[in-house]
């Protein structure tokens, strides 16, 4: 798809969104609702294993939602957004395959937002982070107060949104926020490896573990459980699981089919 403000690339099983809304790659409707046709797309594209997020330059991966929207203070305005937001990071994260934020720089509000939604987060060492939404009266509404809770914990969480901490690279690797610090202008590079990573795994059994790992935010262990169990079963009935293990005993690597 096209989009003025997504670069889309795809390069083997990999697709690239560059934001690309300069200076600060701030969140729009249009931006948002173009991620979230974007990532449906993707699902429909069997070939598409990862997906890879970044920021165009090197100074901002996303600063989040411009605050000249809500300058007037009508409500509509803001229920229109924060609806669109909900849509395109809930799109997002539940992406069939492995999404990946490349943090080349500053992540703020919206921006640190989405990659929340993302599975892996990479994070170059200038990169900042923050939810600074409560500094001027609001709050995260795209899955901020949830996704971040999750990720470093209630302590963690409430120092960011409550007390307004801005983090750096290191000290988001510290806390769980981000799972890799590269050096500047290296995230989507290491991204890409990570991704390629991902693609010599069964795309049909990693949409299936993701499902199962993220079942724990709905749902108590003692359903999910028996969820696996039935999941391990299911893919007997996958082309995938038939390659899998016969490449294993032919001592060969895998072609994968995605069926």
């Amino acid at each position: 798809m096209t989009s003025d403000h997504l670069i889309v690339e795809k390069r083997d099983h990999v697709a690239i969104v560059t934001f690309n809304n300069p200076p600060a790659h701030t969140w729009t409707f249009e931006s948002l609702s173009d991620l979230r046709d974007l990532v449906l797309e993707l699902n429909q594209d069997k070939a598409i294993y990862a997906l890879v997020l970044t920021g165009g330059g090197n100074k901002f991966f996303s600063a989040g939602a411009d605050l000249k929207l809500f300058a007037d203070g009508d409500k509509n305005v803001a229920a229109d957004m924060s609806a669109i937001f909900g849509e395109a990071f809930e799109t997002l994260s539940a992406f069939r395959g492995v999404s990946i934020a490349a943090i080349n720089g500053y992540a703020m509000g919206g921006g640190l937002e989405v990659a929340l939604a993302c599975d892996f987060r990479i994070a170059e060492q200038h990169a900042q982070m923050a939810l600074p939404e409560a500094t001027v009266g609001l709050l995260p509404c795209a899955g901020g107060t949830q996704n971040l809770a999750l990720l470093v914990g209630e302590g963690w969480a409430k120092r960011l949104i409550l007390a307004g901490e801005r983090i750096d690279a290191d000290k988001a690797a510290r806390i769980g926020l981000v799972e890799e610090v590269v050096d500047s202008g290296e995230a989507l590079n290491a991204a890409l490896v990570l991704a390629d990573k991902v693609a010599k795994q069964s795309p049909v059994a990693v949409a299936a573990c993701k499902k199962l790992i993220q079942s724990n935010r709905e749902m108590p262990i003692a359903q999910a459980l028996p969820q696996e169990r039935q999941a391990f079963v299911d893919l007997f009935d996958t082309q995938d699981q038939k390659e899998g293990v016969s490449a294993f005993l032919e001592k060969r690597k895998p072609v994968w089919s995605n069926k």
